[in-house]
């Protein structure tokens, strides 16, 4: 009885509604995963894999759920050293694929785990920690400096060690969003813009050769078709073909045979649309706009700055990676290889997302004291007066 009373009581404080949305996003993507690959030899690996790190990112939602973000960040300097240490790996033993080495092999399982990709959540709760710290001086020089030089650190490691551009940049946006989110001055903002305007012809300049290819492709897509420029020609035709209702789960031209690429990780959202059509393309961007929601209406009833902070940092992951996933299947953004949360093939990338959501249903868990929402509502029907 107690054991059931103990699940009655979770299930009545964390956030069940959130908990929903990324099983109902995850079993849609196994099924996406599972005619994506069905013609290759490691199908039942690769529903095996996405399916145990559904399971094992369903019990860290739930192990996160039960913590206290705040507790769990006084703990900042171990976290921080986990962070640096687990990332750095990859220089050391980490695997390359796909043209960098962000990936670890598990010995004796033939099993890889993206250290980065599992980075991101803890890298989330200190910066929320940093920046709610720093509320009462966080215009000070000094204050915009440090949470700079976080970022700075997290992205040249990532550079570094695993020369993983496109996961690096996530961290980008979510400093940003998080950035926005603290209270920091306009003036602020549109300094960095003005900064990296100012830096971005040296980027350009320093920035491999396929790098800038795949840049140039999104303007014009004859750019080395067959080479290049073929990702994203093939993902267009793809979508394209599935016209309003799909040519049918296991039907699909262009994902049956083998001519679309990476179609059950970076183009799974294209085996959606040839395979299920624009309707299966929008209840995808639907569920993944619910999830978001929820996570920025939960920052609302965070019971202070830092649970705002954390929702905020996990929406604006979602939201960058969302946007660029489906913006390199469409045609309109580079391909670098970010995946779709919940949906593409990854034990560690839907683990991830499942930890991320975890910190979200803490926050829901752990909401502000009843005077405190009292008074907030009070302050809401008086004008804020």
């Amino acid at each position: 009885m107690r054991v059931l009373r103990g699940i009655k009581k979770f299930c009545r404080e964390a956030d069940m509604v959130l908990f929903a949305l990324c099983l109902a996003a995850s079993v849609f993507g196994l099924v996406l995963i599972s005619s994506a690959a069905a013609t290759s030899a490691n199908t039942s690996r690769y529903l095996l894999v996405q399916g145990v790190g559904i399971v094992l990112g369903a019990a860290l939602f739930i192990l996160l759920s039960l913590l206290d973000l705040d507790d769990l960040a006084s703990y900042w300097k171990w976290i921080l050293a986990f962070n640096i240490l687990f990332c750095v790996s990859t220089y050391f033993i980490g695997v390359e694929r796909g043209g960098n080495k962000s990936w670890i092999e598990i010995p004796g399982i033939n099993i890889t785990v993206q250290p980065a990709e599992i980075v991101k959540i803890p890298f989330i709760l200190l910066l929320a920690k940093q920046m709610y710290s720093l509320r009462e001086r966080i215009n000070h020089p000094l204050s915009v400096g440090m949470m700079v030089g976080h970022l700075a650190l997290m992205f040249a490691i990532i550079l570094f060690a695993a020369d993983d551009m496109g996961v690096a940049l996530i961290y980008v946006f979510i400093f940003f969003g998080m950035f926005f989110a603290s209270g920091v001055s306009l003036w602020w903002i549109l300094a960095g813009i003005v900064a990296i305007g100012a830096v971005s012809p040296l980027l350009w300049r320093i920035l491999p050769e396929y790098q800038k290819m795949r840049i140039l492709v999104i303007l014009d897509d004859s750019i080395d078709p067959l080479g290049i420029g073929y990702n994203n020609r093939r993902s267009k035709i793809a979508l394209g073909s599935g016209q309003a209702f799909g040519q049918g789960l296991y039907s699909g031209t262009q994902t049956q045979r083998g001519l679309l690429p990476s179609k059950h990780t970076d183009f799974i959202y294209s085996v959606a649309g040839e395979e299920l059509g624009f309707i299966g393309c929008m209840a995808i961007m639907l569920l993944l706009g619910a999830i978001i929601f929820r996570c920025l209406w939960v920052a609302t009833r965070a019971r202070n700055g830092m649970g705002s902070l954390v929702c905020v940092g996990v929406a604006s992951m979602m939201i960058f990676q969302v946007f660029e996933n489906i913006g390199m299947c469409v045609g309109i953004m580079p391909i670098v290889g970010i995946t779709l949360p919940f949906f593409s093939y990854g034990g560690s990338s839907v683990m991830a997302s499942f930890m991320a959501m975890g910190l979200v249903s803490s926050v829901r868990r752990h909401p502000k004291p009843g005077w405190l929402q009292s008074t907030d509502r009070n302050r809401t029907a008086t004008g804020g007066q």
